[in-house]
């Protein structure tokens, strides 16, 4: 017996997701594998991210992230903006602003105008156990600025912050230039990041503009990670080389992200779009 289960498609920068209405599907397959199996961009729908829709009682909604391989994640802020403007659409929530509970904790979008949000993402982490990451001291309070990391061979500097999720940021001279699909896939499972790690490629272009790539853990390469945004700004703006106000040019698109310093919340501004609907048919054994 077949089942249909309806999803909405859509993207934040070109990062793009599938989401699914816990709400009004309640009874949801095992999400492991259906995310493995509608992540396929020839036999499926295709997507970076899968986004659930939960009830929560800490919150007002729930977001579940499932990656591309299957493997839940703590946070993706452009699925968070895309997670927002699918609660306004659907008519679950008329707020401009609301609170939803992530793995990581509690993220707030603010509604900014059509296909425009605003996350409140709270303060960066940076304390190497709390990362987790075994660069830097590991006792220490951070931040874990420009270390080396070895790498097939090679010596990078790099810098470590989580934004709920971990990331390693990488000053590279041509973003475009560098072998992102080599080196990216080294260091998400690298041995010093022991939960893996989202990884930023980012060439400093002036004091207020930075360009990115992103290999995303359990993901690949995105056209836009907005957490890993936020880590690049706060990574470059501890380094003293860039202000505090700063738009980051990623492959999908272009986030504005303000850091006000140490025990502050980051804020990231960026887009989102509905992309199309649909309707899954599960086949027998899958619901």
């Amino acid at each position: 017996m077949t089942r249909v289960l309806p999803f909405t498609k859509m993207h934040g920068a070109g990062n793009d997701f599938v989401v699914l209405d816990g709400l009004r599907e309640p009874d949801l397959p095992a999400l492991e594998p259906l995310a493995r199996r509608l992540s396929d961009r020839h036999f499926g729908v295709g997507f970076d991210q899968m986004l659930v829709v939960r009830p929560s009682d800490a919150a007002d909604f729930r977001m579940e992230i499932v990656n591309a391989d299957g493997s839940q994640v703590e946070m993706c802020a452009n699925g968070i903006r895309a997670f927002f403007l699918y609660l306004r659409q659907e008519g679950h929530t008329t707020q401009d602003e609301i609170r939803v509970e992530t793995m990581s904790g509690i993220v707030k979008p603010r509604y900014e105008g059509p296909g425009l949000v605003c996350v409140d993402m709270g303060p960066p982490i940076l304390a190497p156990a709390k990362i987790p990451t075994r660069l830097g001291d590991p006792a220490g309070t951070g931040p874990v600025l420009d270390v080396p990391l070895e790498v097939d061979g090679e010596t990078l500097s790099v810098s470590a912050i989580s934004m709920g999720n971990p990331h390693c940021v990488i000053p590279v001279e041509d973003v475009d230039a560098f072998p992102v699909e080599r080196v990216g896939p080294a260091i998400e499972r690298h041995p010093d990041f022991p939960n893996g790690v989202n990884v930023e490629f980012i060439e400093i272009v002036s004091r207020d503009r930075v360009r990115q790539r992103t290999f995303e853990r359990g993901t690949g390469e995105t056209l836009a990670c907005g957490s890993g945004a936020c880590a690049t700004a706060v990574a470059c703006m501890l380094r003293g080389v860039i202000d505090r106000d700063v738009t980051i040019a990623l492959r999908g698109g272009e986030l504005a992200i303000s850091w006000a310093g140490d025990g502050e919340s980051v804020f990231m501004t960026g887009p989102a779009a509905r992309v199309f609907t649909g309707e899954i048919t599960l086949e027998e054994g899958e619901d």
